[in-house]
């Protein structure tokens, strides 16, 4: 039996300090998306999408990090692994009693792998 996936709804875009503010302006006030979030967690709504704003020292330019959602990440990173996927968990720490994982697709594109109850994005 195959891994079964699907596209989650939230999408985070990490952005370097100089570009943080901007990035905010523009889709709050030149776009005028709905603002979510807190003031640890900025977001905005973007039709079906939750786009999230993190301010990412350790970055010198934008990156677009995408979710999938599996109901068994054991059976998913398995067959993750079994195809070469590249784990990257490092690249942000999830908690110990998460149920997912990091991985690069082939274009380096990071993708946050997880069942679906694992995390809940901060409230507003």
């Amino acid at each position: 039996m195959s891994a079964a996936f699907e596209g989650g709804v939230d999408v985070a875009m990490k952005v370097p300090p100089h570009q943080y503010q901007p990035v905010l302006n523009f889709y709050r006030d030149v776009v005028g998306l709905k603002e979510i979030g807190n003031e640890g967690t900025r977001g905005f709504e973007l039709g079906p999408i939750r786009l999230w704003i993190d301010e990412s020292p350790g970055m010198s330019q934008a990156e677009l990090w995408l979710e999938l959602l599996t109901p068994d990440f054991g059976q998913a990173a398995e067959h993750l692994r079994q195809a070469g996927v590249t784990r990257c968990d490092a690249i942000e720490p999830l908690g110990e009693n998460f149920r997912g994982g990091w991985i690069f697709n082939p274009a380096g594109i990071v993708h946050m792998v997880r069942e679906p109850d694992t995390w809940e994005p901060p409230s507003e």
